[in-house]
């Protein structure tokens, strides 16, 4: 496979390791960068290594958002055959408009990777605002450094779920190895230390006075930048017991790390900034070095148990905390052995994987990648979500004997209870009515990353046979995310299964009776099959649907992510439909709330006014022409002029009540 990763950062020799271990597994890597970058406060150039497949492109700018690569060598390289391009730039930088821009005009419709370490959930002017919605919309993946950056992805257009895979440390260099005789265990002499940039935001001056509280801590610091000078006459208060170093080449930070007792990670939150990872933490702490952070954004997730965290700007709490681990040997040893055994998931060997199975799945989404295997079975996991109709219930489980079935209880019934108990399901009670999105999520919470998994209705029958034969259908293609089994109703007569999307174009064209002539595009939820890595790539359900529509908002964010969908040519399902529900003006409602919430969602507030209009159109005229069904269409008209969301909400307001 060809990967074609762009990083203004790949200037640093050590941020390339990632490529050299996608390229040891069997990947063809060709890695662009700037020819010279600023990192941490000097300039690096590009020094290559022997035969390595790395080009330097000059840059102009200097802000990693505000940049941009020098146009004519940036479209030479665009003009390489890759079947995946790996953009190591926030969605919001120019530079990513710059190279999509040219993707586009080169017509290189390979997948792209975006990648975002911003955690604050900032609200950009035009145009950054577009660029990066545009770019995460049509992203076939994004990766992030934390959590937070993940979501705040998700929240901005991606549409699936993020990938968090931290920042690599070379596990070479970065060893306990034998720490150097300035470490010591006196408690009288604590040496601390701080490597990092020397900004506001980065909290030193809050370590100076955590330091001169008490004449036990002695501070090395690492580094520099603009507030090198106030913290110099900040430290004279604690005379020779604060030395400033400078900054440590990255091969010396090893040694650096091993010589201290603790190393202090006193980072604040400002308006514009939150720590997004912490690399100097996992570097000392690979190094067996304990590590004292503040609460700052990413830092909570890196440190874990491994450390101590304090509250971010509070200098007391910071200097009892560097106390405790300094006087106290076996609160030292622990977090030292903890860290050990924290730190080989930031190694470059394990985040280098992690990257190569990351290109392993976007080029399975893409035919131009060539020919694609036929991928290994999984585990095959059943959820059911049920409401009330225990009656309806045994059977469904009896059929899938022999599955592993795990049982959403939205109703709290005693009797579902026993019939999923006495199949041997696993039965959830989540307590109240999570709607079928919900429930679907609470049960892909206990099912393994590896498992495909069978949606099921109550009301549905498939016998275990069939539902292995669908799951062989869908592993023999690589690229469906999911398949629907054909289903017949109780009197044999064959169901619609497939569908076409709800679109504010394909609402006219039904308004105008012409729905039969629409594609169809993806299949009902009541008996579906969804592969283990569309769920990893898309994630679970929204669950801000609560009945119908959910399904089709899954399978439109697939489809924006390269996959595709199917129904079974010969597996067959029975299902009774609307069995487990006897009101069919709440049925109605709260199909109609679903399909406003997928028309607002994917085509905004416009694109539901329009299709709102045809929708009340077309109730209005069968109205008049079709008398029998006057009522329906009626009812339909007022839901439409109502609102449903607004309609659906009286029924919950009743439930709650």
């Amino acid at each position: 496979m060809r990967v074609l990763r762009i990083s203004h950062s790949g200037v640093v020799d050590a941020w390339r390791e990632r490529e050299r271990v996608a390229r040891a597994l069997g990947h063809e890597v060709t890695s662009v960068t700037a020819q010279v970058w600023d990192e941490a406060g000097r300039d690096v150039p590009l020094r290559p290594r022997p035969g390595e497949d790395v080009v330097g492109v000059r840059t102009f700018g200097r802000h990693p958002a505000l940049f941009v690569y020098q146009p004519i060598a940036l479209w030479r390289l665009l003009g390489r055959r890759h079947d995946v391009l790996d953009l190591h730039e926030e969605p919001f930088a120019l530079a990513t408009a710059q190279v999509l821009a040219l993707r586009l005009l080169r017509r290189r419709p390979a997948p792209y990777i975006l990648y975002s370490a911003q955690n604050l959930d900032k609200r950009y002017p035009p145009p950054f605002r577009w660029l990066e919605q545009w770019a995460l919309r049509h992203a076939a993946a994004v990766q992030t450094c934390n959590v937070a950056a993940a979501r705040r992805c998700e929240r901005r257009g991606f549409p699936g779920r993020a990938r968090v895979i931290p920042l690599g440390l070379d596990e070479r260099t970065f060893t306990p190895g034998t720490p150097t005789p300035t470490a010591t265990t006196d408690p009288d002499r604590i040496r601390v230390g701080y490597a990092g940039r020397l900004e506001s935001h980065k909290g030193v001056d809050v370590l100076l006075d955590a330091v001169a509280g008490d004449p036990r801590l002695h501070l090395d610091i690492a580094g520099s930048g603009t507030t090198d000078a106030q913290l110099r006459a900040a430290a004279r208060a604690s005379g020779d017991r604060v030395r400033f170093l400078g900054t440590v080449p990255h091969e010396d930070l090893p040694d650096f790390y091993r010589s201290l007792d603790v190393l202090a990670v006193p980072s604040r939150t400002t308006p514009r900034w939150v720590e997004q990872f912490g690399r100097v933490a996992t570097e000392a702490m690979a190094c067996g070095t304990p590590v004292v952070a503040s609460d700052s954004g990413a830092l909570p997730d890196v440190v874990g148990d491994a450390g101590l965290l304090v509250p971010e700007g509070d200098p007391d709490a910071l200097r009892a905390a560097l106390l405790r681990v300094g006087t106290d040997p076996d609160l030292r040893a622990r977090l030292r052995d903890r860290s050990l055994e924290r730190a080989p998931r930031w190694s470059w060997s394990a985040v280098g994987a992690r990257f190569a199975q990351l290109y392993d799945a976007v080029a399975q989404r893409n035919p131009a990648a060539g020919p694609l295997a036929a991928e290994p079975a999984r585990p095959l996991h059943v959820i059911v979500v049920a409401y009330r109709a225990a009656d309806l219930l045994e059977p469904c489980l009896r059929g899938v004997s022999g599955l592993p079935v795990v049982v959403v209880d939205n109703s709290s019934d005693a009797a579902v209870r026993e019939v999923a108990t006495a199949a041997g399901a696993t039965y959830l009670d989540p307590g109240a009515n999570l709607g079928f999105a919900g429930g679907v999520n609470r049960g892909l919470a206990t099912v393994p990353d590896r498992a495909d998994v069978l949606l099921l209705n109550p009301d549905a029958r498939l016998d275990t046979a069939g539902a292995l034969r669908l799951q062989e259908q869908l592993r023999a293609d690589p690229g469906l995310a999911s398949l629907g089994a054909r289903q017949v109703d109780a009197s044999g007569d064959h169901a619609r299964v497939g569908w076409p999307w709800p679109t504010p174009a394909g609402a006219w064209v039904e308004a105008l009776g012409l729905g039969r002539l629409r594609r169809d595009r993806f299949a009902i939820g009541s008996v579906l099959l969804l592969r283990a890595e569309a769920l990893l790539a898309v994630g679970g359900f929204d669950d801000s649907f609560f009945l119908y529509a959910e399904e089709t908002d899954w399978a439109r964010r697939a489809v924006q992510l390269g996959w595709r969908h199917g129904v079974s040519a010969d597996v067959t399902a029975t299902h009774f439909g609307a069995a487990t529900s006897t009101d069919p003006q709440r049925r109605e409602a709260h199909f109609a709330a679903g399909q406003e919430r997928f028309l607002r969602k994917h085509f905004g507030a416009a694109g539901w006014q329009v299709a709102r209009a045809a929708g009340f159109s077309g109730a209005v005229v069968r109205a008049c022409v079709i008398p029998g069904r006057r009522a329906e269409f009626v009812d339909r008209a007022r839901r439409l002029a109502a609102g449903p969301i607004r309609h659906e909400r009286r029924y919950l307001e009743r439930d709650a009540a």
